[in-house]
Parts: structure tokens; C-alpha cells; sequence
């Protein structure tokens, strides 16, 4: 692959966004950074795993607004690392570093965690959001967690609640709007379509 390419994928509850950018990865040849993210920022900031999966893509109510634009100076350091915050906030401002680090050194795919907001201005930057009807959605969770349809449409709405909560909390775009993202697309056409018309962009948005 000749130029870097950056991939930020956010995507709704049981739309098969992960599996897509997992594909999108594997078409690519570069790494898709997803759970891998949380070892990275327990590395990074000394917090535990255990601690930080409880948190992940989970917002508070007391983060400075500017943090979500980038603008961490307000913020008090010690040793390079945000204190006096909670652990939400502590975690997104290190996951964003990281991000930011990741995305400078190398081509990749990042799932979810604001990336296309992190990101924004980065060069060779795609940003995309997978969304699918919700018949489609309660089909997906129903195969993959071998629950009720009940059941699986409420734990879509708690999930997509949580993530636009994070999203809208931490971005400075609106979550799933499609003004926030280079391309928005529809897993009904399948998981390995959806993925080569991102690869497709991705080479061509240069």
C-alpha cells in the first residue's frame, strides 16, 4: 500500500461494524485496533484492565469540554498523565493520545473511541459509520448471543445509548449523523461488500 490510510469506523449495536472493520484490516494489510486499545492505555497510564473495561466507551458527567476538541491544556498533569478527573475522563484523554500516536506512525483501522473526532485533520483519514434497520440488528444479536428477540432489542438500545452518550460527550460532532462521517453504509449488503467499498474510498479519498 503506497500512502497511509486511516480508517476511523464507528457503528450501531449489532450492525456487524466490527466485523467489517476487521475485514477492512485484513483487505488492507494494517492492524485493527479495537480492545487492543485497552491493554495500551493500562500500559500507558497504570490503571488496571479490569478497571478499564468496567469504563470503556463509557462517558461522566464532570470532563472540561475542552478535552473533546483536543485542547488538554487546562487540564492538571503529573508526570505527563491527567489527575484530578475521574477514571472515564482519564482514560478517553490517554485512548486519545494513543490514538493520535498510532495514527502518526502508521497506516490502521480504529474502531469506535471517537477516533474520527480524535483524528480529525489527519492525513489520509477515512471516517465511516455502519448502521443496519433494527429487524437486521436483533437478527445478528439474537445468532451471536443466543437470546430473545425482547432481549436482544434492549440490549441494543442500552448499547447504542451508551455509545452515543460516550460519543457526544467526548466529540464534537454528533453520533451516527451523517455529517459526521466521509461515509456512512448500510451492513444489509453484506459484510464483505460493506468492507470493499470502504477499502475502495480508503485508496480513493487521497
Amino acid at each position: 500500500m503506497g500512502k497511509k490510510v486511516v480508517i476511523a469506523i464507528g457503528r450501531e449495536f449489532g450492525s456487524g461494524g466490527r466485523e467489517i472493520a476487521k475485514k477492512v484490516a485484513e483487505r488492507l494489510n494494517v492492524k485493527l485496533y479495537d480492545k487492543e486499545l485497552i491493554g495500551l492505555i493500562a500500559r500507558e497510564s497504570g490503571m488496571h484492565e479490569d478497571v478499564l473495561e468496567q469504563v470503556d466507551e463509557t462517558a461522566t458527567n464532570s470532563f472540561l469540554y475542552a478535552l473533546s476538541t483536543g485542547s488538554f491544556s487546562s487540564v492538571p498533569f503529573v508526570n505527563g498523565s491527567p489527575m484530578a478527573l475521574p477514571i472515564n475522563d482519564k482514560a478517553f484523554i490517554t485512548c486519545a493520545g494513543i490514538i493520535k500516536e498510532i495514527a502518526s506512525k502508521e497506516s490502521c483501522v480504529i474502531l469506535g473511541r471517537c477516533a474520527e473526532s480524535v483524528l480529525k485533520g489527519t492525513d489520509g483519514l477515512l471516517t465511516v459509520f455502519v448502521h443496519a434497520d433494527i429487524e437486521r440488528r436483533i437478527d445478528r444479536v439474537c445468532e451471536h448471543e443466543e437470546i430473545s428477540r425482547s432481549e436482544a432489542n434492549s440490549v441494543i438500545k442500552r448499547a447504542d445509548k451508551k455509545r452515543a452518550s460516550y460519543h457526544n460527550y467526548y466529540a464534537d460532532t454528533p453520533w451516527g449523523s451523517r455529517a459526521s462521517y466521509d461515509l456512512c453504509i448500510n451492513s444489509k449488503i453484506g459484510t464483505d461488500a460493506a468492507a470493499d467499498i470502504i477499502v475502495m474510498a480508503a485508496k480513493n479519498s487521497h
